[in-house]
């Protein structure tokens, strides 16, 4: 998390309404191995923090005929990066740079729904959205979090916006370990008696129950490489191990679905199950009859803090149905609805929007589009190795995608 922070770490791998209650604290259950396996589930919403916040508008927008709503912590509008690191850092999260207007990315949107790329923009018409930023944060703009609420205004969506919380970046939840104004690991706070969680699924469900004191469901942990293209999630930079919490009346009634995205510096490996406990998703679950879906990113070159890919880092498809994260996460949540089973086929189609047979670009623009990764100054394309030469933006190659995530010279 701490994205603004990303800058070093980027550089380094690329060469640059309130409630008050009372709190139960009722421990994630230890995880299980098992597989998704099918669900009456009744609406599909998303959630997420910073980069997962991100990912979560971007899942809401091309998928919008599938999710029913979004409650985002600390993010942007659709696409504000365009496939730029710079402008993610400087435009997206800071506001150093000039970046597109709500407007300009909402022409973006339309004309991707007419290219069949994203689902038609009307559907977002009436769904509620939920959007958190604190007045402490001081690693996305307010400003890049304004953009988001006039984007989702402008379609038409339910905007419900909390922008006064004195809360630094991070998932905000009545038993997060972190004051209120922090913006570190885990990235869960607790800001006094509020309770934002209750607010985001209030608004998104109409009405929600109190959260429940003890946990009666499980914590499934599933295998995400039959979920990600070609059987292997490493290679678009997901963990292998992914999570679902199922409560118990979900396994004989009809639920809903959340998905919830983690941030940087947050994911599995790094955190462990810091936020599926700290979260407070599991507790209104139980009392909400609702599934929580915990898909994982992991680090790759190009991305060291684990974060989902909003900028381009792993493929210039990201934010499109087509984009290998996007389509993995899909893939888990028809695997909780639609019988448990990852889809037969998992290469992404070809649209006119994908990468060219040959790609020629400068081995910097190689590295930062995920099609080749660099060691000692040294460029090598991702997958098959090849030596590409020095990495600068003055040396050239041509390399082809001979298969998903597997790059060759020309």
């Amino acid at each position: 998390m701490r994205l603004r922070n990303v800058v070093l770490a980027l550089a380094a791998a690329t060469g640059l309404a309130a409630a008050s209650l009372s709190i139960s604290l009722a421990a994630v259950p230890p995880p299980q191995p098992g597989a998704l396996t099918k669900y009456d589930i009744t609406g599909t919403y998303v959630s997420g923090l910073s980069s997962g916040g991100f990912m979560a508008n971007q899942l809401h927008v091309a998928y919008s005929g599938l999710f029913q709503g979004a409650g985002i912590f600390s993010a942007g509008a659709y696409d504000c990066a365009q496939n730029n690191l710079n402008t993610a850092l400087f435009a997206c999260m800071d506001t150093l740079q000039p970046r597109k207007t709500p407007a300009e990315l909402e022409q973006l949107t339309r004309s991707r729904a007419t290219a069949g790329t994203v689902d038609p923009p009307q559907n977002l018409s009436g769904d509620p959205v939920w959007l958190f930023h604190g007045s402490a944060d001081d690693t996305v703009d307010r400003a890049v979090n304004d953009d988001l609420a006039t984007y989702y205004r402008d379609f038409g969506a339910r905007v419900a916006y909390n922008n006064t919380t004195a809360a630094g970046h991070a998932w905000i939840s009545p038993i997060g370990p972190n004051s209120c104004g922090s913006t570190s690991s885990p990235y869960v706070s607790k800001c006094g008696t509020t309770d934002p969680v209750r607010e985001m699924l209030g608004h998104l469900f109409g009405q929600v129950n109190a959260a429940a004191s003890t946990l009666s469901g499980k914590l499934v942990q599933f295998d995400q490489n039959q979920y990600a293209s070609g059987g292997d999630a490493a290679s678009i930079s997901m963990g292998r191990e992914g999570f679902a919490y199922v409560p118990t009346a979900c396994e004989t009634g009809p639920c809903k679905l959340m998905v919830t995205l983690h941030g940087c510096y947050q994911y599995f490996g790094l955190v462990g199950n810091a936020l599926m406990d700290k979260a407070y998703l599991n507790e209104y679950a139980d009392t909400n009859n609702m599934v929580v879906l915990y898909p994982q990113a992991t680090t790759m070159t190009g991305n060291p803090r684990g974060c989902w890919d909003w900028w381009g880092y792993q493929s210039a498809r990201y934010p499109l149905k087509s984009g290998p994260q996007m389509a993995a996460v899909v893939n888990m949540v028809k695997a909780l609805s639609n019988g448990g089973q990852a889809p037969t086929t998992t290469t992404p189609p070809t649209t006119t929007t994908s990468v060219p047979q040959c790609v020629t670009a400068s081995n910097y623009a190689h590295t930062v589009a995920g099609r080749a990764y660099v060691t000692m100054g040294q460029t090598y394309a991702l997958g098959s190795n090849q030596a590409l030469g020095l990495w600068n933006t003055f040396t050239t190659s041509s390399i082809r995608q001979s298969s998903p995530n597997y790059w060759v010279k020309c």
